[in-house]
């Protein structure tokens, strides 16, 4: 594939380089030619006409045509004037038009949802999305910040429909949604997995992988960084509770001293948090239990420097 196309355009490039069924061929360009193409009538000659800004899609709708009815058609491009000199590049279907349209099940003038073998299965409806995609298609390069996939259409009945048939194709949990946006529905896909799912679906299997790729990397960046930030807070929280109890152990030695405790374990307790600031509970918990030569429980703990700080607390209120 060449350097310096869009993912989206990569995506498209490796579609049209598949291998296909010839029933498959049928089903991409009764997707394609429902989305992108309209009818030409004069002089009592039916022509249908189909369009799109990529080159390589249209040489491969070129071929599919040609591949299938073995029908020369016509073959034109036309540029837009402006400064981006927009291509598009058009596929005339003169003899035979009405012939290919109602073997492939379209029909451009009523707008009727599709209802032919070609559909018939989720097989041949991954090759129908595939169609679909190259007419209406766009996904998100994995390294940006969202993950995105939609195709847009004109008919919201046919979007909607779209959208029923994705979700329920066996095999997959797509979840595709359906908006209206600047006079077109979208349907579109926003979960990392379900876009990968889909690629692969329509056939572009390497761009599933490259997508993959990415997504398992810069998840696992985001976890690690997610994790990283709650070491931090839980960091920050101990060295907090770790000082609160230091003030409380120096008011409590002030007012009562060091001889007067007699509790031994709640001794050796206060001295070992005033020797380790920065030792977490489980740490004390060891120390402490190394000390006394016998276990003491994290919960234990706990409930010695509840006692000393309800004693300060005591202490403070009768003083006032």
């Amino acid at each position: 594939m060449k350097e310096g196309l869009s993912f989206a355009a990569k995506v498209k490039e490796e579609i049209c380089l598949s291998s296909w069924e010839d029933v498959q061929k049928r089903a991409i360009l009764s997707s394609f030619i429902r989305i992108n193409g309209y009818l030409k009538i004069s002089s009592n000659r039916t022509m249908a006409e189909l369009s799109t800004e990529s080159a390589f899609i249209a040489k491969a709708i070129y071929q599919f045509i040609y591949d299938i009815y073995g029908i020369k058609v016509k073959f034109s491009y036309t540029r837009s004037s402006g400064l981006l000199k927009r291509v598009t590049y058009h596929i005339i279907i003169v003899d035979e038009a009405e012939d290919v349209l109602n073997d492939l099940g379209v029909d451009l003038l009523s707008g009727e949802m599709p209802d032919n073998p070609l559909i018939s299965n989720d097989e041949y409806f991954a090759s129908y999305l595939s169609g679909a995609f190259l007419a209406s298609g766009s996904v998100n390069d994995p390294r940006s910040k969202n993950y995105h996939l939609e195709m847009s259409f004109v008919s919201n009945e046919y979007a909607k429909w779209i959208s029923k048939r994705i979700n329920k194709i066996n095999g997959h949990m797509f979840s595709s949604k359906l908006i209206e946006r600047r006079n077109k529905y979208v349907v579109y896909l926003k979960k990392g997995e379900e876009i990968a799912s889909f690629l692969a679906l329509i056939g572009a299997k390497s761009s599933c992988l490259d997508f993959e790729d990415v997504r398992i990397t810069r998840d696992f960046i985001n976890s690690s960084n997610r994790l990283s930030n709650i070491d931090m807070a839980n960091m920050r929280k101990a060295l907090n509770a770790s000082k609160k109890q230091i003030d409380d152990i120096n008011y409590y030695v002030e007012k009562v001293g060091w001889d007067n405790i007699k509790n031994e374990k709640l001794s050796i307790l206060m001295h070992l948090r005033l020797d380790n600031p920065d030792a977490s509970m489980n740490e004390l918990s060891s120390l402490l239990s190394e000390e006394l030569a016998a276990t003491v429980s994290k919960s234990n703990i706990n409930h010695l420097f509840r006692y000393i700080k309800e004693e300060c607390e005591r202490m403070k209120k009768d003083g006032k």
